[in-house]
């Protein structure tokens, strides 16, 4: 399983109020061509991922 820092969720705010933000389609298929082209992942990996990424899974 690959997981990229711009692909998991966020939480932002201080005190008790916490607002959580997902990275856009965008950042996450930015996010993975980083890690395809770092050597990180495969390309088999890559467009698996960017499958479920264009496809909103």
């Amino acid at each position: 399983m690959v997981l990229l820092s711009g692909c998991l969720a966020l939480q932002v705010g201080g005190g008790d109020k916490q607002e959580e933000r997902k990275a856009t389609v965008g950042q996450q298929l930015v996010d993975l061509k980083a890690a395809h082209d770092s050597g990180a992942i495969t390309d088999a990996d890559y467009e698996a991922q960017k499958a479920k990424v264009l496809n909103g899974k």
